[in-house]
């Protein structure tokens, strides 16, 4: 069984977090896998724009991605498919968090966070460079929303139980957990693994050719449509146990040696 597609999460996966780019090794592994005629890249709830600075610049290294989780899809560099969420839709959302103390939502326009709901000391807790970076907005556009998300100031089980509200309570909208205090939100349907699923076909790549890393719940829609799908050590409980194969830590480069090892045709993960 030849590999054809590498794909892997960013934050906690192959970044640390609080670092602001991937290693060396980290870098150099996707160009061994390229070089090796694997397709590679990162699957993130990033922006594509933000993504090449995590590799230093290195735009060879997200010239194949799945970015905003799942709603943008690049191959060389281009990006070929992207999703929107439904603006009444977010109004919904808004409507039920107004009702869930120190909770709000973001909307970006191109690459700026926009506080549509909540306020921005929380917003600083929950994400800071958001916090810092945001621009006060008083309404929803009425079309083009291609990344929001929801904050909420707590732990990760307050979190996992506000995600449940809104995914009780908003129809047309799914929202997940990728980390404590935060969630994305995706057109219902639609997340890292719907993005994955088309571009296996797009590529004519089975899902036994396919290996994705991860760490949180917004990786676990990634997990379940290929065969071979690794958690790093660390990653939340869920998605360990929806990963098939376990490795190292983020902060001992896991993933780049287990690149290092499909790229030169090794097996790096136990059978």
């Amino acid at each position: 069984m030849a590999i054809k597609l590498i794909l892997t999460d960013i934050d906690g996966t192959i970044l640390p977090y609080g670092k602001k780019t991937v290693t060396r090794r980290c870098v150099d592994a996707f160009h061994a896998a390229m070089d090796a005629g694997i397709l590679v890249g990162p699957a993130s709830g990033r922006f594509y724009p933000w993504i090449p600075e995590f590799f230093g610049g290195d735009a060879s290294c997200c010239a194949t991605a799945i970015a905003t989780n799942g709603s943008q899809v690049y191959l060389e560099g281009k990006k070929t498919l992207q999703k929107e969420v439904d603006p009444s839709c977010v109004r919904r959302a808004m409507e039920v968090l107004s009702d869930v103390d120190s909770a709000g939502l973001l909307l970006f326009e191109g690459e700026t966070p926009c506080l549509v709901q909540g306020s921005r000391d929380d917003l600083l807790v929950c994400f800071p460079c958001y916090g810092e970076t945001c621009v006060d907005r008083d309404d929803v556009p009425s079309a083009g929303i291609t990344k929001a998300n929801v904050f909420i100031r707590g732990d990760l089980e307050r979190t996992r139980e506000v995600v449940a509200l809104l995914n009780r309570e908003v129809d047309g909208l799914d929202f997940d957990v990728p980390q404590a205090q935060f969630s994305n939100v995706m057109p219902a349907g639609w997340n890292k693994g719907a993005a994955l699923a088309w571009l296996l076909k797009r590529l004519g790549i089975g899902r036994d050719e396919a290996v994705v890393f991860g760490d949180a719940g917004n990786d676990l829609e990634m997990f379940s449509t290929v065969d071979h799908s690794v958690a790093v050590a660390g990653a939340l409980p869920e998605a360990r146990v929806a990963a098939r194969w376990h490795i190292g830590a983020v902060e001992d480069d896991a993933v780049p040696a287990a690149i290092e090892a499909l790229a030169a045709g090794d097996w790096p993960f136990a059978r």
